[in-house]
């Protein structure tokens, strides 16, 4: 009788959070790291794009350029597709990452020469931190079995939410001993050791799984906008997301709203202990985003997946929207500054856990061509168009209908009952192709 591999200790370990068999645990945790690391280098350039941006520019600025993000992005999702069509899995992810390693290298150099980077950077880093990140779960979706990834997600999922904190970390200690400056050439160097330790796990793979080939002719492949339109199940993902962004980013208005009339009334009355309206702010936002992200991490360990293994992927993805739609509803009636912060803490950290790895799951049961050309399509451009019709509604509702947050959580409100059928929608289609689906191998 042949012998039954048996787990390790930290397999055994992981087990406490989700369902490891034999072996699954290095890869898991070699994705886990990737990630960590895409996401500790993006919190780094992205302390340098703040720098840059409100020095050269404006906070207003910052609004403006989503637009042109936007608009670039039109272009770059296409040739992207292209690239998908043209290059096997490790010569395209190479060819892209080599990319936008080379580019803070570039930006260094430029700065010497007293060039302004505000905008080119700011335009640039949301364009990176959208392509990148949807290229490596692109990677893990086609490295894993719809199975396997609906269990192991979990674990690559906490590696994204911890390489995060790690980020803003390592940037917050480091900036003042070394400079701005000198963070882009740390970012690209995290991005750097990233890459070699993809084309590793890919290697290993290999090994493990033989390539599939690919379903799509070459042509096809490469309109990742009409790959999206054509295949009502990715429509609905970019509608869904997109509809996410736009709610989730008001969402943000609000807060930040409340949070400033707050700290404004604090120092008329007295109530500020001498500190300034910015200071106030400021505090705010760090116990904000403390909460946020250990809320996150607590979810993705102990919550995530016992969604997903007791109550399926069709269900987990509509969790967000009823708890959003829930959030907004009660803002209508209690707009106070505990009321906003508890709804956004618990929105985004459902987001950063749960939305995050169930949303990736959703590409498991799909082809070579839709994992990566069609994914940079909706969580890129989608994505962005999200942000475009939050801040549309920002300004129609505070120059032309003069909306009090109360006014924006109604809106958000109606909102939300559109992502919720959204999501019912793309959680039936996903069964409907996970049961006639066969599991996937990895491609060349």
């Amino acid at each position: 009788m042949t012998e039954q591999p048996r787990a390790s200790g930290v397999e055994r370990f992981l087990n406490l959070f989700t369902r490891l068999r034999p072996g699954e645990g290095r890869t898991a945790l070699l994705l886990a790291l990737n990630v960590f690391l895409i996401l500790m280098a993006y919190y780094v350039l992205k302390t340098v794009r703040e720098a840059l941006i409100l020095s050269e520019g404006s906070a207003e600025l910052k609004s403006y350029l989503s637009a042109g993000q936007v608009v670039l992005l039109a272009f770059v999702v296409p040739y992207y597709g292209r690239l998908v069509a043209a290059y096997p899995r490790m010569k395209l992810i190479n060819l892209v990452t080599v990319f936008f390693i080379a580019c803070p290298l570039v930006f260094y150099v430029l700065a010497q020469f007293d060039v302004p980077l505000g905008v080119i950077y700011f335009v640039w880093i949301g364009i990176f931190n959208l392509m990148i990140v949807a290229q490596f779960w692109s990677f893990a979706n086609d490295v894993y079995s719809k199975e396997e990834g609906e269990r192991l997600f979990v674990i690559v999922g906490f590696g994204a939410s911890l390489g995060a904190v790690a980020g803003s970390l390592a940037a917050d200690r480091l900036i003042a001993p070394f400079g701005v400056l000198q963070l882009m050439l740390l970012g690209a160097s995290v991005l750097g050791v990233q890459l070699l330790l993809t084309n590793y796990i890919d290697r290993a793979e290999r090994e493990r799984r033989p390539p599939a080939a690919r379903k799509e002719n070459a042509a096809s492949a490469g309109n990742a906008f009409a790959m999206v339109f054509r295949t009502r199940y990715l429509l609905l993902m970019g509608l869904m997301l997109m509809m996410l962004n736009w709610i989730n980013t008001t969402g943000e208005y609000i807060l930040g709203s409340i949070v400033t009339d707050t700290a404004s009334s604090m120092i008329a009355s007295g109530e500020a202990a001498g500190l300034s309206e910015a200071q106030i702010i400021g505090g705010f936002y760090a116990r904000y985003f403390s909460l946020v992200n250990a809320t996150s991490l607590v979810l993705q360990l102990f919550v995530v997946s016992r969604i997903v293994k007791h109550r399926g992927v069709a269900w987990a993805v509509m969790v967000l929207p009823a708890l959003s739609f829930g959030a907004y509803n009660i803002l209508v009636f209690i707009p106070t500054l505990t009321a906003v912060l508890a709804a956004k803490v618990a929105e985004n950290s459902t987001d950063y856990s749960l939305n995050n790895t169930v949303r990736n799951m959703l590409f498991l049961p799909c082809t070579y061509e839709q994992k990566f050309s069609a994914k940079q399509a909706i969580d890129s451009f989608f994505v962005r168009i999200g942000d475009v019709l939050s801040a549309t509604l920002v300004f129609v509702g505070t120059t032309v209908v003069a909306l009090q947050p109360r006014g924006f959580a109604l809106v958000n409100a109606v909102l939300v009952v559109g992502w919720l059928v959204l999501a019912w929608r793309v959680g039936r289609r996903y069964k409907a192709l996970t049961v006639s689906t066969p599991a996937p191998a990895a491609a060349a």
